[in-house]
């Protein structure tokens, strides 16, 4: 027996981790159990109860070329735990010499520090202080430690949630004997996650339609992508507890998932962030809708086989097999991705997923790349055409109007800014853009194609 601590019960976990779990049961590895717990104190978990912890996820989308809709039930998740009141299961099964892992995913802002925390405060103190309690309750009942494997969508995640653990040993004088225990038994393993999960569907009749597939009501019913990966730093004894290869999702156990990390970054959500504002400007709504427009799919494939793929790694098959995969994943029809959602923060996003393989391209070809440049175009003109309308604000392209989000020197910053000013500001970048020989001037040649309303063309 295998028994997993899981803080949080979102679609996620229960999308990806938890249907994990109940594949490696189904196909004979287990038994695994998952126990989940309610990290915050919002919310209930009636549902979970009414359904004595039992639901379905269902995997839309596309699979090697077909349009399929799986459903999988999931029997793994043995108890749903509400509190930390004086007699909580989880104060049990931290003692349990089965608990073997602790999975968690209490979102980006989660894994934080807060030197006002009180150690057994368990309903008010952050995700990693109430860790440090429940690792130290462990400790002191002599039993060895555990893995800790976070998905938490932040750099470096479990080396972060080590460093908060460490500051509250300090904090709440925990003693050396424990700072040793935490260092030498517990073992963090930085871990990436990459699955799109919409939840529960949101109209009648999708949720209609799911309900007959699966044959029953079933209000925890969650919605995810086929394509699933997880790739966990190889650390301690997690061979012994994670087994990799496909099973629904492919784990691969690195021994450093930098790589990983590089090619999530550049490929799916570089490609995105570029393909974006171009989307918006021709009037898209959807990722969808701009794969299903030839043109979109061709600046996308162009966007991703001569800008960025070739400066991932020296395994170019590798990373153009994942390409194609992202590909696969941008034709699904059932996401409903929509490109507002995904320009959130566009300019922050351009800078932290495509001027590294902007760079890459300009130093070995001495030129601009292509395809990046016309996106950054697009992006720039979305900028130049916001304007404030009460305490929103709005851009408007030629075929869409919509409301953006972004910080708010960015919403304002062409109001009083040129393009050379944009390109060169380092508050910005980090670096001067106008250093790129022929940047300026090829953007300022696409921004007078898109000033006459026309889309730059591709090709």
């Amino acid at each position: 027996m295998i028994k997993i601590l899981q803080f949080g019960e979102g679609n996620f976990l229960r999308t990806f981790v938890d249907l994990y779990f109940e594949t490696l049961n189904q196909e004979g590895y287990g038994p695994y159990e998952v126990n989940i717990i309610k990290p915050i104190i919002s919310g209930n978990l009636s549902k979970f109860y009414k359904q004595n912890n039992k639901y379905h996820v269902i995997l839309r989308g596309n699979k090697n070329n077909k349009i399929i809709e799986d459903v999988y039930k999931v029997n793994s998740v043995k108890s749903a735990i509400e509190n930390f009141n004086s007699d909580s299961f989880v104060f049990t099964l931290i003692k349990d010499k089965d608990l073997k892992i602790i999975v968690s995913n209490t979102t980006e802002a989660g894994i934080a520090y807060n030197d006002n925390d009180k150690i057994y405060d368990y309903c008010h103190i952050t995700y990693p202080g109430k860790l440090t309690s429940l690792l130290y309750l462990r400790f002191k009942a002599g039993l060895p430690g555990l893995h800790l494997l976070p998905v938490e969508l932040i750099e470096n995640n479990a080396t972060e949630l080590k460093r908060c653990v460490d500051k509250y040993i300090t904090l709440w004088n925990l003693g050396e004997d424990f700072r040793k225990y935490n260092n030498t038994q517990n073992v963090y393993s930085n871990t990436l996650v990459d699955r799109i999960v919409s939840g529960y569907p949101k109209d009648a009749v999708t949720k209609d339609h799911l309900t007959k597939l699966i044959g029953e009501e079933d209000e925890l019913m969650s919605v995810g992508e086929p394509f699933g990966l997880w790739v966990i730093e190889k650390k301690g004894d997690i061979v012994n507890l994670i087994k990799d290869g496909t099973h629904n999702i492919d784990i691969i156990l690195a021994d450093d998932i930098t790589y990983y990390k590089k090619r999530k970054v550049r490929v799916l959500n570089g490609s995105h962030t570029n393909l974006v504002p171009y989307g918006l400007f021709a009037g898209k709504e959807t990722v969808y809708d701009c794969m299903k427009d030839g043109e979109m799919l061709k600046f996308i494939t162009d966007t991703l086989n001569n800008d960025i793929i070739p400066f991932v790694s020296n395994d170019i098959n590798m990373t153009k097999k994942f390409a194609d995969e992202v590909i696969e994943r941008f034709l699904n029809p059932f996401l409903n991705h929509q490109l507002t959602s995904i320009a959130l923060n566009s300019i922050s996003k351009w800078k932290a997923r495509d001027v590294c393989s902007f760079k890459d391209y300009y130093d070995k070809y001495h030129e601009v790349p292509k395809y990046l440049t016309i996106g950054f175009a697009y992006l720039i003109y979305m900028y130049q055409h916001i304007e404030n309308s009460g305490d929103k604000y709005i851009c408007k392209l030629p075929k869409r109007t919509f409301d953006v989000r972004d910080d708010l020197v960015y919403l304002e910053y062409f109001k009083k800014h040129s393009v050379h000013d944009f390109l060169s500001d380092k508050s910005i970048w980090d670096i001067d853009l106008t250093d790129f020989n022929g940047l300026e001037e090829s953007i300022n040649k696409y921004l007078a194609y898109l000033q006459d309303a026309c889309l730059i063309e591709p090709a």
